[in-house]
C-alpha cells in the first residue's frame, strides 16, 4: 500500500539530498531562483500545505499562518535562527516550529575565527590593493596590523558556537573571557580556561569581540555607540550572529574616527543590504552571510530541515522541534 504524500512547500531549493529526501514523501512547490520568494507568493502558495520549509527571509507570522490554513501542521526553519517565526502565534494554532542547530556550529565558529584573522591583519585590504596594480615597495610600516596570538578574545553569547571559538582562540595562547545572561557549568568554563566578565568589564578588556547571541528586543542594537566607545582603540569586532544586534552607522561612524581598530561582518541590519558607511572604509571586512557556507554544513542543515519536516507529518517528535509541547498536545488529542 502507498504511503500517504504531503503537499509541502519549500521557499528555496535546498542541497540535492535534501531534496530527494522530502520527495520520497512530499508533493513539493518550489520557488526556484537565488531571490528570496516574494511574500504574495509565499502567502498564495502557502495556502493547502501541510509543512513548510522556510529560510530566515521568509516571514512566518499570523498572515502566513492565516494564508495556510488549519490543516498546516509544521513549520522547518532552515537555519539555526528564528527569528523570522512568531513561534507563539505558531504555538497558538497548534503548529510545530523547528530549526537546524548544532550541524553548523563547528563551520560557524570557522567563519568567526577567518574574520578576527582576516580584519587584524588586513588580508581583505591587501587583497584589494594588489588587485588595484598600484606600485608598491615592502616597508615596515606597511599595512600594520594587530596580532591575535596571546591577546584576549571576549566572545559576547556563550553557547555551542561561543564555546566552539573559545576553543580555536586557545590554540592561538588566548585568554579567553566571555559575557553571557547565561552562565555555562563550572566544568566547562574550566575546560576553555574561560572567565566571565560582567558587560562593562568585558567591552574595556577585550582586544577581540567576537558576537554569538540571538536577535531578541534587548540584544537589537546592543552594540551602539556608547559601547563602542567602550571598547579599546586597537580592538576588532566581529559579528557572524545576527545584524541588528549592531548599530551599523554608529559601527561605521567609529571605524572612520579610530574608536576601534577594525571590523569583520558577516550579517548585516537589513541583510542584503549593507549600510553604505561601511562599503567605503577599508578597516571592515563584509562577506556576505556565509557562515555555515561550506558543502558539507549546508547538506547537514537541509537534511535536517527534512528530517523535522517528515518526523512531524508522521506524527513522530522532529528531531529539533523549538516548542515540544505543541507535539505533546498533539500526541494527547490522538490518545
Amino acid at each position: 500500500m502507498a504511503k500517504e504524500r504531503w503537499p509541502v512547500l519549500v521557499t528555496r531549493r535546498l542541497p540535492q539530498p535534501a531534496m530527494d529526501r522530502i520527495a520520497e514523501r512530499c508533493d513539493i512547490t518550489l520557488h526556484e531562483g537565488e531571490a528570496a520568494m516574494p511574500r504574495d507568493r509565499l502567502l498564495a502558495e502557502v495556502k493547502g500545505k501541510v509543512g513548510a520549509v522556510t529560510l530566515l527571509t521568509d516571514k512566518v507570522d499570523n498572515p502566513f499562518l492565516d494564508a495556510a490554513g488549519s490543516q498546516l501542521v509544521i513549520v522547518a526553519n532552515y537555519a539555526v535562527g528564528f527569528d523570522n517565526i512568531d513561534v507563539e502565534a505558531c504555538t497558538r494554532r497548534g503548529v510545530m516550529c523547528s530549526n537546524t542547530p548544532e550541524v553548523l556550529t563547528e563551520t560557524t565558529a570557522d567563519t568567526a575565527w577567518a574574520l578576527i584573522m582576516a580584519a587584524a591583519r588586513r588580508i581583505a585590504e591587501g587583497d584589494r590593493f594588489l588587485r588595484s596594480q598600484k606600485g608598491w615597495v615592502w616597508g615596515p610600516m606597511m599595512m600594520l596590523g594587530q596580532d591575535v596570538h596571546h591577546k584576549t578574545i571576549g566572545i559576547l553569547g556563550f553557547g555551542r558556537i561561543g564555546q566552539a571559538l573559545a576553543r580555536r582562540a586557545r590554540g592561538f595562547g588566548m585568554k579567553v573571557i566571555y559575557h553571557d545572561v547565561y552562565r555555562p557549568p563550572r566544568d566547562v568554563e574550566q575546560e576553555l580556561g574561560a572567565e566571565y566578565r560582567e558587560f562593562d568589564d568585558f567591552l574595556a578588556e577585550a582586544d577581540f569581540i567576537s558576537i554569538h547571541v540571538n536577535l531578541t528586543p534587548e540584544t537589537r542594537h546592543l552594540m551602539n555607540a556608547e559601547r563602542l566607545r567602550q571598547m579599546k582603540p586597537t580592538a576588532v569586532l566581529v559579528n557572524t550572529s545576527r545584524g541588528p544586534v549592531i548599530d551599523e552607522a554608529a559601527l561605521a561612524k567609529a571605524l572612520r574616527e579610530g574608536v576601534i581598530f577594525s571590523a569583520g561582518l558577516d550579517v548585516f541590519e537589513k541583510e542584503p543590504e549593507v549600510h553604505p558607511d561601511l562599503l567605503e572604509l577599508d578597516n571592515v571586512v563584509v562577506i556576505p552571510h556565509l557562515g555555515s557556507a561550506t558543502v558539507d554544513t549546508r547538506i547537514a542543515m537541509g537534511m535536517l530541515a527534512a528530517e523535522n519536516l517528515i518526523a512531524g507529518l508522521e506524527g513522530r517528535r522532529p528531531p529539533t522541534i523549538l516548542k515540544p509541547e505543541v507535539w505533546e498536545e498533539k500526541q494527547r488529542g490522538k490518545a
